[in-house]
Parts: structure tokens; sequence; C-alpha cells
């Protein structure tokens, strides 16, 4: 089964720090790309442009398009870091967790 590094990204897919830069080194993350696949590595969104922090509705929006992606791609092993709680200062537990369904697609795991 492939996997698929899932991590924090800005919307110019400026990959220097964080998940972001291991995603680039290790999984074939693009800069320039801030959404989505590439390689094997999936951006979410937590920054603009600009570097500042995204709110949490539009992460959501992110996170959602992102689920309907992997129940869309059974065959691969989603590999999902704590989007948002490095660089950008969220909180996983009171933040981002509760972006994600409770029903998680069963190819999706938290590392």
């Amino acid at each position: 089964m492939t996997e698929v590094f899932v991590f924090g990204s800005n919307l110019s897919g400026i990959h220097g720090a964080g998940g972001a830069k291991h995603a680039r080194r290790f999984y074939g993350a693009v800069m320039g790309e801030g959404v989505g696949r590439t390689g094997n590595s999936y951006a979410i969104p937590t920054k603009d442009h600009g570097l500042n922090v995204l709110p949490l509705d539009v992460i959501s929006y992110h996170v959602e398009n992102f689920i309907i992606y992997a129940q869309k791609n059974p065959d691969v092993d989603f590999l999902l870091t704590k989007v948002g709680c490095g660089l950008a200062g969220y909180d996983w537990d009171r933040d981002i967790r509760p972006l994600f369904p409770d029903d998680m697609p069963v190819n999706v795991r938290l590392i």
C-alpha cells in the first residue's frame, strides 16, 4: 500500500520548515504547490500566501477536501500529522481535531 504523508502547508507552497519541509525532503512535496497531493504527500493549508494563519473555517474546507480524497483512494495509507499545530499555532484537541470527522476513513491514521 502506498503511504502518503499529510502535512500542514501554506497556500504559496513554501515548504521550508516543520512537516512541510519533511514532506518536501522525504515524500515528494513540490515547492509552489500548497494544496493537495504531490508525490507521496498531501498538503492541507493552514497559512495563506503571505504566511498568515488561516481561520479555522478555511482550514475546515481543505480538511473536507482531503477527507473526500482519502475516501476516493482506499488503496492509499494516509499518514496524518497534527496539521496546524506547529507553525500555525493551533491546538490539536481544541481547534483542529474537531475539523475531522469522528468516523475518519480507515486509511487515514494520525502519526
